[in-house]
């Protein structure tokens, strides 16, 4: 009998028809997965295999719009999900409501973070960096089923950590090699990928939460390694390593089959060719081995950013790390054929150019580095930028590239010209005939959390949308207090001061863009919540915090504010 080895986990649902939804599997064995619902819809297909691991993409068809229902997943007719005995409720699949001329459109809630070390197992005594903010989300909703649920869990980077694995992974590692070889600790493979989103996923809450709220992801460095493609430099040195080549292949497989392919709509997979020749072939591990190869040797040979429109609300999730330039003296955040289509996709439908109607009213630009950072940070990143460029001369050149591998200097504003085309980009979208409401850019990576505003009093047409920078940091993370007050000081007055010392010895020019903090820092496990709704958005940070006398975790809110666009 095959067995539910990983999963389900609910991907997409059709916001357009309301009618359909994708459901991923890994099986144990090959076999035909089948997802069965109350109402009647389901939907079957057989497992394709990878690397000796079987999967399924389930596309589930004839939901009802504005419904939920209950649903089961059976393989080769046997039921696997749910687990038997299970303390959760069943897993349920939530369709849109259509939208009807002169009703109100229901609220789109969008719940985001990132940076998560996989949780210790549901009997340790003690969490030494506390509670993870999605098993406490997961338990929140499992006790009060009529809370608000988010229609979309938008997970920035750091699902899985390959450079910095539990015990219980370094365990089965030096259970298969030698630690003394490198990478030692670290995964190796893709089997060992295959330990961490196990180790990760298998968590119940998380598994259950997966399972029932869909979900939209992105990769960033931990995901392969710590400043995965932080510079020129630092890609030839590990290129010259024995171990590397396997890992960024093992990476790349991983990530596609664990969670690129969920972001794909139905349309987007049946016209994927990489995806008809895994899941049509016996064994998919060569032609997707060689596609990785291609995607780390060229950053034009496929594309990871993606879009998903939830009715009003547009996403663009955008690739930071694979689609880097790193050339000295042409680095970019986005080569350009990424960039032009990322605009593109934000000004469809904002009638910049051409008459249109609106398409969207909110848009939510997911970038796994945030683009405005603590004021010195940024400062020192661009200043950074220039010496490694030559700017103050070879010996500057030498060690600004030492410390900005030493120091992770590799977000937006240690790529100028990048953050000035997505600044642009923004003030455009923000300033066109019919500019969303809002624009929010959602991050994580700096395990803290905060809101910064743009000061566009400089800018040539300042736009009307309201926009954000909201960073949330991490889900289950830790940071040494030094890191807390270095960040504490970086969104100060007198960090901005000692970085604009840095910005003037790098000979950087004044930037048009400033901005501000007005909200945070929020340091801890934690989440952020978006409901947005006609031209407002709400927004609602929670922490993960323990109970009282032992009891189980709760999110306790740090912050509920809201803004309103034109």
């Amino acid at each position: 009998m095959a067995g539910l080895r990983l999963g389900p986990l609910l991907r997409q649902v059709d916001w357009e028809t309301g009618t359909s939804a994708t459901v991923w599997v890994e099986t144990d064995r090959p076999c035909e997965a089948e997802v069965r619902c109350a109402d009647g819809a389901g939907g079957t297909a057989a497992t394709w295999q990878v690397a000796g691991h079987h999967y399924a993409m389930v596309r589930v068809t004839g939901l009802r719009p504005g419904g939920e229902t209950a649903y089961r997943v059976l393989l080769d007719g046997e039921q696997v999900w749910p687990l038997p005995g299970a303390d959760f409720p069943d897993s349920t699949i939530r369709t849109p409501a259509p939208a009807t001329a002169g009703s109100d459109q229901a609220p789109v809630r969008v719940a985001f973070g990132s940076c998560r070390w996989a949780a210790p197992p549901s009997d340790a005594s003690h969490d030494p960096i506390g509670p993870d903010a999605l098993d406490t989300l997961a338990a929140t909703l499992a006790r009060t089923p009529d809370a608000p649920r988010p229609d979309v869990l938008v997970l920035l980077g750091d699902q899985v950590y390959a450079d910095e694995t539990s015990e219980g992974i370094r365990g089965r590692i030096a259970g298969r090699r030698e630690l003394s070889e490198p990478p030692g600790e670290q995964v190796a493979d893709y089997e060992e990928y295959t330990w961490l989103y196990y180790e990760s996923w298998l968590d119940p809450e998380v598994r259950w939460l997966l399972s029932t709220v869909p979900s939209c992801m992105i990769f960033d460095d931990h995901d392969v390694i710590d400043d995965w493609n932080t510079s020129e430099a630092w890609l030839s040195r590990m290129r010259a390593t024995p171990w590397w080549q396997e890992r960024i292949v093992s990476g790349l497989m991983s990530y596609w089959v664990y969670q690129h392919l969920g972001n794909l709509s139905p349309a987007e997979l049946a016209a994927d060719p990489l995806y008809a020749t895994v899941s049509g072939a016996a064994d998919g591990t060569e032609a997707l081995r060689e596609f990785a190869s291609h995607a780390d040797a060229d950053p034009v040979y496929t594309r990871w950013s993606y879009r998903r429109d939830f009715g009003p609300v547009r996403l663009l999730m955008v690739d930071t790390r694979g689609a880097r330039v790193l050339s000295e003296h042409e680095r970019a955040m986005l080569h350009d054929e990424e960039l032009a289509w990322v605009r593109e996709q934000a000004l469809e439908g904002t009638g910049a150019g051409s008459a249109a109607e609106p398409a969207y009213d909110h848009l939510l630009i997911g970038s796994s580095l945030p683009w405005l950072l603590p004021h010195f940070v940024h400062d020192v990143e661009s200043w950074n930028a220039s010496v490694c460029a030559g700017r103050r001369g070879a010996r500057w050149a030498r060690i600004g590239e030492d410390l900005r591998q030493r120091g992770d200097l590799e977000h937006w504003g240690a790529f100028p010209e990048s953050f000035d085309a997505l600044t642009g980009l923004i003030a455009q979208v923000g300033a066109a005939p019919s500019a969303p409401a809002t624009i929010s850019v959602l991050s994580g990576d700096v395990h803290h959390a905060y809101i910064a505003e743009p000061d566009w009093s400089r800018w040539p047409e300042r736009p009307r949308s309201q926009v954000r920078q909201l960073t949330c940091s991490p889900v289950h993370n830790s940071i040494h207090a030094s890191i807390r007050a270095g960040f504490r000081f970086g969104w100060s007055g007198a960090g901005r001061a000692v970085g604009r010392l840095f910005a003037r010895h790098g000979r950087v020019p004044r930037p048009r863009l400033s901005w501000r903090k007005t909200g945070g820092p929020w340091f801890g496990n934690q989440l952020m919540t978006l409901t947005l709704r006609g031209r407002t958005a709400g927004l609602r940070m929670d922490q993960a915090r323990g109970g009282p006398s032992g009891g189980p975790a709760r999110l306790t809110s740090a912050l509920e504010t809201e803004w309103t666009g034109p």
